[in-house]
């Protein structure tokens, strides 16, 4: 199970990847060849990930925990 400092760490790393696909060129081609380099989704995805776990632990519970979603909506 991973500390708070380790969810925070996670998290700061995920925002600047963020960050960098939004401002750099993460696509380019060489010759016939196109290369991504990130997913901007999974990204994200792993972003809110990380922000449920840190406010889970913040809160006192488990990082291994996620809120369970009825409909749809939280």
């Amino acid at each position: 199970m991973p500390t708070l400092a380790e969810v925070q760490e996670r998290l700061a790393l995920y925002k600047e990847a963020e960050r960098k696909i939004l401002t750099d060129n993460q696509a380019y081609q060489i010759g016939d060849q196109q290369f991504t380099k990130a997913s901007i989704m999974f990204v994200q995805r792993e972003i809110r990930y990380l922000e449920e776990q840190l406010a889970m632990l913040s809160a006192g519970g488990s990082a291994g925990c996620r809120p369970v979603v009825f409909g749809g909506r939280r």
